[in-house]
């Protein structure tokens, strides 16, 4: 289900800010959003996420911007970074258009997770949406 673009990023970067932390950058593609964001060290990013996937999927069916009820897929991916690289993932999520061209959301995914060498069970992997 295609994730409303610009409306669902402004209300995602206000539920993040008002948790106390900062948005570097934001984007979407149709089946998955990526957020760039520095994290205050007050609150796990399992309770975060927690909390943006629910204000923002009651928000999304609230205002119905999709013809059926909206949910997110379970699970997240998180990955952090270190101050130096902020320009270069800023400007891998702004150009997210570019980078699907040729390679789905799962296959990059499992790329990020094997340069990161984290081990991981292909059934848990994010599906295609339906």
């Amino acid at each position: 289900m295609k994730i409303h673009g610009r409306k669902t990023w402004i209300n995602v970067s206000g539920i993040i800010q008002n948790q106390g932390h900062k948005i570097i950058s934001i984007n979407s593609m149709p089946d998955h959003l990526h957020l760039f964001f520095g994290m205050r060290p007050v609150q796990s990013i399992s309770e975060l996420m927690r909390i943006v996937k629910s204000n923002s999927s009651e928000w999304i069916n609230r205002n119905k911007f999709t013809p059926s009820q909206f949910r997110w897929q379970e699970g997240f991916g998180a990955f952090s970074y270190s101050k130096s690289q902020i320009k270069t993932v800023a400007d891998y999520v702004e150009n997210q258009e570019r980078h699907h061209r040729g390679v789905s959301f799962r296959e990059e995914y499992k790329r990020v997770l094997e340069v990161f060498d984290v081990q991981y069970d292909d059934r848990y992997i994010f599906h295609e949406p339906v």
